[in-house]
């Protein structure tokens, strides 16, 4: 285990971190996450093409690694085009903010431990703030706007309403995720990533905090739109979401976007919930042997990411938001309750383990058997709830099977699930009506 240097307010020490340093990391993480991604795209086109069973990327380059850098050489030397009414400005901003914002989350992400640099002993991490994590969210929340500007600046429907979904997805299941990090910021004491990566060298914080980590695996996949939750972008549904009217380099903005978006909500499960860049088992992961730990973690969530998008269909925009809003965030909410009475009552009121039996500590396993008992309370109202709805739409007027589409004068096509009467049958119907009161 690296021996951790804390600097003020809790913080990494970067006294002996000069600006010259910085900028050579920054440089150096803006190279890491532009490999990752041309990496990332191969690696998913040939995982989902060997479950599909077919090859997959394998001309340009061994092994067809060349393939990504050939698709964006074509990206750029493509023409861009742009609507007639689109508004040029902001057409051109909104690609410009979703990808930046990526990066400037990733400032914070501690990629290992101390590391000697140039003959200086710097953290191997940008910076680092004593509100860290929740400098993520917000650059996060800055990150919609890209979208939002995109639908809106293209002067077209389609845009303006998959922008519009893609931020109500968004917003939605970032509520869920700040939630679900609460309970990690109770257990490390500490909103700093460093401080937070420490505080796991006797026990990640996947193990204390399962709930909260089931909750944020779930929330970005849908934060990043990704299948099963790639509603933004339902094809079938609105074309092609808020960059339907996109070409070019700035279609290809967001679709770098995209992905570095994957390896920040990745690294900041590795940083809460897995250790960050400690190793399992009592490896070595002194000096670089952390970005080796931390980037391995980073690959396993994105083997995650590819993995959901080659097996499981998309879900209902209805069915997505309905989850978010009626089951993972009132069950969050009860699990940060449960863990801060937890934490103050072994802080504070009992002084150590709050259940101990023949000298065995139980307090987590009560912790678990609480949130356990919690959401499956949350589940039986939701099933009660959904009954009760349907009683209720049981008792509304019905629609009629049979619909004549010349009825009011105008041709009416039939509801799903209805049939057009034989032409003619109406009339004679209407008659037969008609004779039977006249006798």
């Amino acid at each position: 285990m690296t021996a951790f240097i804390a600097g003020p307010n809790g913080t990494a020490d970067f006294s002996d971190t000069p600006l010259w340093l910085s900028v050579v990391k920054a440089l150096f993480i803006f190279v890491y996450l532009l490999v990752s991604t041309l990496l990332v795209i191969w690696f998913e086109r040939r995982v989902i093409g060997r479950m599909q069973q077919r090859p997959g990327p394998n001309r340009n380059g061994p092994f067809g690694l060349l393939q990504t850098l050939a698709d964006g050489m074509k990206s750029m030397l493509k023409e861009d085009l742009k609507p007639a009414n689109a508004d040029s400005v902001v057409f051109t901003l909104a690609p410009l903010i979703t990808a930046t914002m990526c990066f400037v989350s990733f400032s914070i992400m501690p990629l290992a431990g101390d590391v000697t640099l140039f003959g200086h002993r710097t953290p191997l991490q940008l910076t680092d703030l004593p509100v860290a994590v929740l400098m993520v969210l917000a650059v996060a929340g800055v990150g919609i706007y890209g979208i939002v500007l995109a639908g809106w600046s293209s002067g077209s429907t389609y845009p303006l309403m998959g922008s519009l979904r893609a931020t109500a997805q968004m917003v939605s299941y970032e509520i869920a995720m700040g939630l679900s990090l609460v309970s990690v910021f109770l257990y490390s004491g500490s909103m700093a990533t460093s401080q937070i990566v420490q505080a796991q060298e006797s026990l990640w914080h996947f193990i204390p905090a399962c709930f909260a980590f089931f909750v944020y695996v779930v929330t970005m996949v849908g934060e990043t739109n990704r299948l099963p939750f790639d509603l933004a972008e339902g094809e079938g549904e609105i074309v092609g979401g808020y960059f339907t009217e996109y070409s070019g380099m700035r279609f290809a903005m967001f679709f770098l976007g995209e992905y570095i978006n994957m390896f920040t909500v990745a690294a900041l499960a590795t940083t809460m919930f897995l250790g960050g860049w400690q190793a399992p088992f009592g490896l070595p992961d002194n000096g670089w042997w952390g970005l080796l730990w931390f980037t391995a973690k980073l690959w396993f969530f994105m083997f995650v990411f590819v993995w959901l998008r080659g097996s499981l269909p998309r879900v209902r925009y209805d069915q997505f938001m309905r989850f978010g809003w009626k089951f993972l965030i009132p069950t969050t909410l009860l699990w940060v309750v449960a863990v801060a009475f937890y934490v103050a009552a072994k802080n504070n009121w009992f002084g150590g383990p709050i259940l101990q039996i023949a000298g065995r500590d139980y307090s987590l396993a009560v912790l678990i058997v609480i949130g356990v008992c919690a959401s499956l309370v949350i589940v039986a109202s939701w099933i009660l709830g959904d009954r009760a709805e349907r009683r209720a739409a049981e008792r509304l007027p019905q629609i009629p099977v049979e619909v004549d589409p010349f009825a009011g004068g105008y041709p009416v096509p039939p509801l799903p699930g209805q049939r057009l009467v034989e032409p003619g049958a109406a009339d004679d119907a209407y008659a037969a009506t008609k004779e039977v009161s006249r006798g």
